[in-house]
This record gives C-alpha cells, structure tokens and sequence, in this order.
C-alpha cells in the first residue's frame, strides 16, 4: 500500500524540477532535462522510501508486560509463586488474589469489597484506614477455621494499589501457648509440695508439736515424701530437656534389648514393690538389636512398666512381650489390666503434665511428664509410640524400633520401611 509523500520529500521533489529547468535554459536540450529530472525525482524516492511505511518491530514479551495495559499478566504470575495468600486491592477491591488466597477466602473474592472478601473487623478497619496501611502488622483470629491465627501485613504501591500480605501463625502462637502451659505447670508442679514442706517445718517448729515424738515422725514422712516429688519432678525435667537437646542426633550403638527388658524386670523385682511378682515377660527368639541410647531405652521400659504397675489392678499380670513384627520392626509392648482409658484422653496423653486422673496420679508419685519423655525419647530413635486401650479391661502401650540390618539383611532399612510402620495398627 503506498504511503502519501512527506513534506520534506515534496520540496525535494520540487527542487529537482527547478534544477531540470535551469538546465533546459542553459543547454536547451530536452534530453539532458529529462535525463536529470528523472534521476533527481528517483534519488529523492530512494532516500526518502518507496513510499510503503515500515514494519514496526513486534514488541517483546517483556515489554508487553511492561505496559500499562498488560500489566495485570504480571503481578498475577509473581503473586501465584508466593505460597502465602496475596491479594492486590485497587479502589477498594479485590483486583487480583492467588490461589493460597482463593483457598482462604473463597474463589468468589474477585472483584468483590476487599472489606467483604477479609471479613474481620480489624482487617476492615485497616483496609480503610488510609492508602499505604501504616500501623504495621495487625493479628486476625478466627479467620478461616476458629483455631487459626494470621498476621495481615499491607504495603501501598505507587499506582495506589495496594498488596495485602497474610501469613498464618498458628503454629508460632501453639508453641507459644504450649511454652506459657508448661511453666505455669511446672510452677504449680513443684509449688505445692514445696508449700506442704514449708507448712510442716513451721508446724514442727513449734514446741508441742515438736516435743510429740509419734506427731514429729508422721510430719517428717510428709515431708520426706514432698521432698522426693519435687526431686523426680526436677529430675524429669532435666531428662526432659536433655532428650529435647539430642533430639536430631541419632544414637548408633548397638542395644540388646532381651538383655535390657530382663535387667530392667530384675531391678524392679529388687526394688521391693509389691507388684513385682506380677511381672511376666515373652521375649522371642532371635530379636535383632536395635541402634540405641542404652540409658534412654531402660528409662523408657521403667516409664512403661511402672505406669501398667500404678494404675493396673493388683493382683492381676503386667506382660512385656517382645518380638519382630511383620513390618520388621523389632516391637516391645507393655499391658496391664487395670481400668483403662478413655478415647477421648488417649490423643493427649504424651502431653506434658497432662493427666486422666490428676488426683490420682499425684498420689501414686506422677509427675506427669513420664509419657512425655517416653515420646521424645522413641522419635530420637525414628521409632513410634502405640497406646491401645479398653475401657474396663485395660491397656497396652507399644514401641516400634527400627531393628539394625544383619550381613544380609531381607529389606534394607530405608524411608520406606519407616513408611509402613506408620500404617501399622497399635497392638491389642
């Protein structure tokens, strides 16, 4: 298609006709005027184009991204990458949201009041608050599902959007909350046998009480028996906080654990409780050995035979079996017939100071923290913890080991043997 000419390739087209006539009267020959006029008004046209406009570039990728207009293309492929909710708010609405935000707040935010699509009243007072949300982050609670906790943070763009940023702290505040439980239970812990104590010395420390012998004994077992509370609490608690420290260092020294399970029933028996004639143990033949911390792994069958002791019936059996599962772990599990616990109790027994009877519990010298560390104790070792439990018949608590490979071995110990154990049932 030919372009119409120029002004500037007009005049030179008009300059040429002015010297081919100044060359006709000079010379006055019409084929030497010819000759230049075609020539002048033919260098003029090259010059200048032959009239059809050039093909402009097709613009990059980048630079249609660039421009206003697609601009939207952009932020959304950028805030798509974020894994946390974004979503951008252009006059008062919701522009443009990725699908961790989508996943949030629903699918139909877009387009919608931003005040609507967040809807908490501390979200909305700071979404209308000015355009840049100064103030700094604000916590919104409830959003979502009741127990979760976000932390909004909004940043002001210069084309007066604005980018509002959740990020989810519910896992930040239970370990908070859980930290806040724990001092305050192990204050309450070791403050009432401590006041027991104190009232007692002061009972004593006075004359006629002092001076009955039969009165002075009874205190002073009181005593002595607040006194070894505290001091199995204090122990517990620094066993605790010891496993918590070694937690990512596995243990590689080789346990027999037949030999521990009968060291372990025979110190028991020598510790004069009555319930030690209830022991019975059925440990296979040919157990592997398991890869261990020895003092832990007794800490955790005294845990376990001591509770089935406490809360047991008397009279009746405490077994501890022990054998390779069909998972080719190697398994111990520890049952009594006692009262049983209920279902809704069993999910937080590992729990610290956690306990189905706290009345009870503290009577028969609990601490509270006994499971809790037979817990910590079995994931430093990539073992599990199984509690199964009847109501009026009893319970049976199970620990998974993974067993150490022989010259050859039948199934290497790897992630996915570690992987079945997990879907193995708790034993009955």
């Amino acid at each position: 298609m030919l372009h119409p000419f120029g002004p500037r390739t007009l005049v030179a087209i008009a300059l040429v006709g002015v010297a081919a006539l100044a060359s006709w009267m000079l010379v006055l020959d019409i084929q030497n005027v010819l000759i230049v006029l075609v020539g002048g008004i033919a260098a003029v046209l090259v010059a200048a184009g032959t009239g059809e406009p050039a093909e402009a570039p097709p613009p990059s990728p980048a630079a249609d991204r660039a421009t206003p207009g697609n601009q939207s293309v952009d932020i959304s492929e950028v805030i798509e990458a974020i894994i946390e909710p974004i979503v951008i708010v252009a006059d008062g609405r919701v522009a443009h949201a990725n699908r961790a935000a989508q996943a949030l707040l629903g699918g139909h935010i877009l387009g919608e009041d931003v005040r609507l699509a967040i809807r908490h009243p501390a979200a909305a007072e700071r979404l209308t608050a000015g355009r840049d949300g100064a103030g700094g982050p604000i916590n919104l609670v409830g959003l979502g599902t009741l127990d979760q906790r976000w932390e909004m943070r909004v940043t002001g763009l210069a084309d007066g959007r604005r980018v509002v940023h959740l990020i989810d702290q519910t896992g930040s505040y239970a370990a908070e909350r859980m930290r806040v439980d724990f001092v305050a239970n192990a204050s309450h812990e070791l403050r009432t046998p401590l006041a027991s104590i104190l009232g007692f010395v002061e009972t004593l420390s006075d004359d006629k009480a002092g001076a009955d012998a039969s009165v002075r004994a009874r205190f002073l077992k009181v005593m002595f028996d607040e006194a070894r509370r505290m001091q199995r609490l204090v122990e517990d608690l620094i066993s605790l906080s010891r496993i918590e420290a070694e937690k990512y260092r596995l243990p590689a020294r080789e346990v027999d654990l037949a030999q521990l399970l009968e060291e372990v029933h025979a110190e028991i028996a020598d510790s004069q409780d009555r319930r030690g004639a209830d022991l019975v143990s059925d440990i296979d033949a040919d157990v592997p050995s398991v890869a261990g911390d020895r003092a832990q792994l007794s800490q955790v069958l005294h845990n376990l035979i001591g509770n089935a002791m406490k809360y047991g019936r008397p009279g009746t059996p405490i077994t501890t079996r022990l054998w390779r599962d069909q998972t080719g772990m190697v398994r111990i599990s520890v049952s009594d017939e006692g009262e049983g616990i209920g279902p809704e109790h069993l999910p937080r027994l590992t729990e610290r100071f956690y306990r189905v009877d706290a009345g009870r519990s503290r009577a028969l010298g609990g601490t509270g923290l006994g499971l809790a560390i037979v817990k910590h104790i079995i994931e430093r070792h990539r073992g599990r913890l199984d509690i199964h439990s009847v109501v009026g018949k009893g319970t049976t608590a199970s620990i998974l080991l993974p067993a150490i490979p022989a010259t050859a071995p039948p199934e290497p110990l790897s992630s996915k043997s570690n992987l079945s154990v997990t879907e193995a049932p708790p034993s009955g």
